[in-house]
């Protein structure tokens, strides 16, 4: 697991704007990276949801949001349209950015084991320090919860 005060590592994934997004490009800026199972799942929808309502605050803390999973960009773009969602998504079928960021591993599921994503989130300084991970994340509340930690930090 990557260490809290460490360097987040950089990377360049396509991303819902038809950009390719770099960490880099955030520099100056706090970024909320959260990793998610897949798209248009109960979980990962309530999650997304939650991040697009508080949005604005973040954005007010000078601080960006992104999601990653390992979906294409063309689920990624339904996804967002469907809820409406105003941050956009990263895809990484490769698993590159999931296994440098040490997310990729091993989960139960109503008693089979196999490889999937560990819903985390990472809250990254200006500076691409990495100031907080949340691992096991639970859904519920968990973008408030981001949230009130950056407000913490910027106190």
């Amino acid at each position: 697991m990557l260490k809290i005060n460490t360097k987040a590592p950089d990377f360049t994934l396509t991303s819902t704007n038809n950009t390719d997004y770099s960490l880099k490009k955030s520099l100056g800026k706090y970024v909320v990276i959260y990793f998610y199972p897949k798209d248009d799942t109960p979980g990962c929808t309530i999650e997304a949801n939650d991040f697009n309502k508080l949005l604005p605050q973040f954005k007010k803390l000078n601080c960006e949001v992104f999601g990653i999973s390992k979906d294409n960009l063309k689920s990624h773009d339904k996804f967002k349209e469907k809820y409406q969602l105003k941050f956009d998504l990263l895809s990484d079928e490769e698993l590159t950015v999931l296994k440098k960021f040490k997310v990729w591993g091993k989960k139960k599921f109503m008693g089979r084991e196999f490889m999937g994503i560990l819903r985390t989130t990472f809250l990254i300084d200006k500076k691409g320090k990495i100031l907080k991970i949340w691992e096991n994340v639970k859904v519920k509340d968990h973008a408030k919860e981001v949230l009130e930690t950056l407000k913490e930090i910027q106190k």
